[in-house]
């Protein structure tokens, strides 16, 4: 036993209380002696700052000689001959986990500075206080690493004991949290020989996968570096990456060991390098070489830095538990009870467990604090083996992966450049080929049709294939060609030593899975089925199974089809506007131009006549309004508009062709018994038996040509009413009969063409970027235009003609435009009339009755004082009375000029003999003179004196 006790001078011995504590630690081993010397040295700096303090620990040291059951007996023999009130150590978690259940029985705090198993926690040992780090804390800071560098696949390699099987399940389930598979896991027992070791890294040699995380300590992984270096897993292209376990000795391992791990990435506890820090190291130096002068060698290691801590941490707590009383209560026990029976329960265990888990300092490590139980993480350190540890980066659980501990990037970038295994810079893409397959066995499918896609041909005489091409096959190519690294293939037939082929897609598919391949390629479609036994790719065409049916001409000439350009709605709308812009032009035109005066039918027929006349722009009436002109104008542009869209619809509907499928129903197809085809060797059969036909009415075909020929044959005369495959064979087959057949609906809908890999590859996601690239450039264009030339002779579909009737919807805004100007051409007249003849509505002598019909007289009457009336008859209006000249020879009259021989029906305005017709008694005097309103009665006078003025009838009538 070794007794430490300080005292002070300057303190009493009666107020010192001296507390036993146990120590468990393997003495021979220098992990053991160095621990012993940082807890010595802890508690001496302890008290000396302290020594007002009143308890000091009594450090009462086994020898668990690094076994099991002795580091169990010195733990019992603590117990009961000593009755300690805590427990130090052992080193190791599977001492530890013994120890701990005898602290339970006893109420003893066992306090670990080296037990790492996730299994040892104090949710089921309440008196067990873990003052190291949980293996399974450094697990994030390796998947993060991973995701970074965007690996999808890692082998586990790890000792096969307690230490190292118990980080695995919190690993595993970590990688597959970010898509990251485990396709194998390597267990090496701590006893293995090299040749054993040398066996199993030979097998992962095998293996595609080149990313290896190794979990053991230096004294089993130091071997494994040097035999995996020996058959190159070291080389260019693998990634290692160790725990702590190794990283943390890493300064204890041989040179050659060293050399052997060039390019290793390891995590490890983050150790700030303070003063205090390198204070203590000197110290520790000077006096672990004084205490054991043949280790020279020796480094302080995370150990000590942990003892250290810990040792002040109980020392704390015990000073806070004020412990005054020692001893244990003996528990009711028979007198021949064992050891393991007769040891009893601590006093002061309950206070010492509450003040261990309150204890908070700064320790060497860091912050130093319990929560439930666990020394908290607070940062990893990421080191790269490059002729000793190099930090590249940070990982911490709040910030993730970052090159300083204040930056907020989570990015593998942020890292400092890594000198990988094989002295390279690059990053590696985590898998390889490998040795025993240095070409990727490549699957193609042999069919008779649809050649296409896929063409191989095979050598008679030698069986063998001697090219292989296609459409499928020429993007495949692109796609190998855009990856960032080389990958060497073969194509390799699907087929009989006579050629024909071996079997159907699924059964190529299913030969991935029995690994005859490493890969189809072909015209394979991505089904939930296949998924089950290979990976696909993204797919690289367009996806679905569609129906494809013969067409025909659906168009139906009669009598009536001149009507079909336009809807009905437009029709209505345009023979309204035609009547509208008629009595429009006749209100702006009536009063003014002799074209538009006459009886009333005649106004009528003169006005429709003129409106619908303008369809063919053959109106023979002068317009003189400048209102009216504008109406006309505007309408005439309205009528162009809308009779050069009736022309060409009608001839489209006369001329174009208007194809329409036979049938668009499947259900019409099983309920007729019409034969129906599909390719041979496709799913497409399963999918027609669940649609419910009937098996004797499929029939299969090989190629285009022959699906060509059963449709000419006919349902009825042993060929097929409609076709179903997939969408590219059907755009193939109709781009070569484009007047035949169309493709009617989409029954079935798949991803597309892919390509197939075997379960969880890692070619998979790279080839499933490639493709995006390039299916998003111009190489797809140019292979599709290489594989499928469209015929000249097919319409291109973009052009189309339509020969949907004309609606109003787009016409609406061409009668917004002439219904606004008619309406705005209106208002204006009608403003000008009434302010005109203002005088006739504010005669207050009339009545309103007799009023409205003066004016309405005036309305419907000449416009005497136009210029076109004055100008025929070569006359001027001025001063009073109102005359017509006959027209002048110089000016011959047209036929309208004498309408106002058919005008005797009216009462016009100025044009009958007496002013009691022309005013209707104005003043209802029949005794007063009646005045002539000036703006109506006009004098005449010759234009020319020596003109003979000659009258007609209607002038001599007028004035008598």
């Amino acid at each position: 036993m070794i007794l430490f006790f300080l005292t002070n001078t300057a303190t009493s011995k009666n107020t010192i209380i001296p507390v036993n504590v146990g120590l468990v630690l393997d003495m021979n081993g220098e992990d053991g002696k160095i621990a012993l010397s940082c807890i010595n040295m802890s508690l001496s700096d302890f008290y000396n700052s302290n020594s007002h303090y009143k308890t000091r620990l009594l450090l009462n040291t086994r020898d668990s000689k690094g076994d099991v059951v002795a580091a169990a007996a010195a733990a019992l023999d603590l117990l009961n001959n000593v009755q300690v009130q805590a427990i130090l150590g052992p080193e190791n978690s599977m001492q530890t986990n013994f120890i701990i259940q005898l602290g339970n029985k006893s109420q003893v705090p066992i306090l670990s500075f080296s037990a790492t198993s996730p299994s040892l926690t104090s949710i089921r040992s309440p008196y067990f206080f873990r003052g190291s780090l949980n293996d399974s804390s450094q697990v994030g800071a390796i998947t993060a690493i991973i995701k970074a560098f965007g690996w999808r696949e890692a082998v586990l390699i790890y000792v096969d004991n307690q230490y190292g099987e118990e980080m695995i399940p919190s690993l595993t389930d970590a990688l597959q949290a970010i898509d990251t598979r485990v396709p194998y896991r390597s267990v090496i027992s701590p006893l293995a020989t090299d040749d054993q070791i040398e066996k199993e890294l030979y097998k992962l040699f095998t293996m595609q996968t080149r990313v290896f995380i190794l979990h053991m300590l230096p004294s089993l992984g130091s071997r494994i570096f040097e035999k995996a270096n020996e058959i190159g897993l070291m080389n260019k292209g693998c990634v290692w990456i160790m725990t702590d376990g190794m990283t943390n000795l890493l300064r204890t391992l041989e040179p050659s060991v060293i050399d052997s791990m060039q390019g290793v990435i390891g995590v490890r506890p983050y150790v700030a390098k303070t003063k205090a820090f390198e204070n203590f190291r000197v110290r520790w130096k000077r006096k672990f070489l004084q205490e054991n002068p043949s280790l020279v060698d020796v480094e302080l290691n995370i150990l000590g830095l942990l003892a250290y801590d810990a040792t002040r941490a109980l020392a704390v707590a015990v000073e806070k538990a004020g412990i005054t009383s020692f001893g244990f209560d003996k528990t009711n026990v028979s007198s021949n009870a064992t050891d393991l029976e007769a040891f009893g329960i601590s006093r002061n265990g309950p206070k010492l467990l509450q003040a261990l888990s309150s204890t908070r300092f700064k320790g060497l490590t860091g912050d130093y604090v319990f929560v439930d139980g666990q020394l908290q993480s607070s940062a990893f350190e990421i080191i790269n083996v490059n002729n000793g540890a190099r930090g590249v980066g940070f990982w911490t659980p709040v910030k993730g992966l970052t090159l300083k501990l204040r930056s907020n990037s989570t990015t593998k970038s942020k890292l400092r450049p890594i000198i990988w295994p094989g002295d390279s810079t690059s990053d590696p893409k985590g898998w390889e080929i490998p040795t025993n397959k240095r070409k990727l066995r490549i699957g193609v499918p042999v069919t008779k049709g649809f050649s296409d896609f896929v063409k191989v041909t095979i050598d008679p005489k030698t069986q063998e294939t001697t090219s292989v091409t296609g459409y499928c096959i020429d993007v495949f190519k692109a796609v190998i060609q855009d990856l960032p690294y080389a990958v060497a293939y073969d194509f390799i037939a699907y087929a009989q030593p006579d050629g024909t082929s071996s079997g159907s897609y699924d059964d190529l598919i299913y030969q991935v899975f029995l690994e005859e391949f490493d890969a189809v390629v072909g015209d394979t479609t991505i089904v939930f089925n296949r998924s089950n036994y290979v990976d696909f790719t993204l797919p690289y065409t367009e996806s679905g199974v569609s129906m494809i049916v013969p067409i025909k001409d659906s168009k139906k000439r009669n009598a009536w089809v001149f009507l079909q350009p336009l809807t009905w709605d437009l029709w209505v709308t345009s023979g309204c506007f035609f009547i509208f812009i008629g009595f429009v032009v006749w209100v702006l035109e009536h009063r003014v131009n002799e074209d538009f005066r006459g009886p009333a039918r005649h106004q009528v027929g003169t006005s429709f006549w003129f409106s619908f006349s303008t369809m063919v722009f053959s109106q023979r009436e002068r317009v003189i309004s400048n209102l009216a002109r504008f109406v006309v104008i505007v309408w005439c542009f309205v009528v162009l508009i809308l009779i050069q869209s009736y022309t060409a619809s009608l001839t489209s509907l006369l001329t174009v062709q208007q194809l329409q499928p036979t049938i668009t129903d499947v259900n019409l197809l099983i309920k007729r018994g019409d034969n129906v085809g599909y390719q041979r060797g496709s799913f497409v059969l399963g999918i027609l038996k669940q649609l419910g036909f009937d098996e004797r009415k499929l029939v299969v075909y090989n190629s285009q040509e022959e699906c060509d020929e059963l449709f000419q044959k006919g349902s009825a005369n042993g060929g097929i009413a409609a076709a179903f495959d997939e969408v590219p064979f059907m755009k193939l087959l109709i781009g070569q009969h484009c007047s035949k057949y169309t493709m009617v609906e989409s029954i079935f809908k798949t991803a597309g063409f892919g390509f197939a890999f075997p379960l969880h590859s890692p070619l998979v996601n790279d080839v499933s970027k490639a493709i995006l690239n390039v299916t998003e450039g111009d190489k797809m264009k140019k292979i599709e235009e290489a594989w499928f030339k469209k015929d000249s002779s097919c319409p291109d579909a973009s052009t189309t003609v339509s020969s949907r009737s004309l609606g109003l919807n787009s016409f609406w805004g061409l009668f917004l435009i002439a219904g606004i100007a008619a309406i705005l051409a209106l208002i204006i007249f009608l403003a000008v009339f009434v302010h005109q003849h203002r005088n006739v509505l504010k005669d207050s002598e009339s009545s309103l009755l007799s009023r409205i019909r003066i004016f309405l007289s005036i309305f419907v009457s000449r416009d005497l004082s136009a210029h076109t009336f004055k100008e025929k008859g070569g006359i001027q209006v001025h001063g009073m009375g109102a005359t017509e000249a006959s027209p002048d020879s110089r000016y011959p009259a047209s036929p309208s000029s004498y309408s106002q021989h058919a005008d005797s029906h009216f009462l016009f305005y100025g044009e009958q003999g007496t002013s009691r017709t022309e005013y209707g008694n104005l003043n209802h005097n029949p005794n007063s003179q009646v005045q002539a309103p000036p703006e109506i009665v006009s004098a005449v006078e010759l234009t020319n004196p020596d003109q003979e003025i000659a009258r007609s009838p209607q002038v001599v009538r007028e004035n008598n």
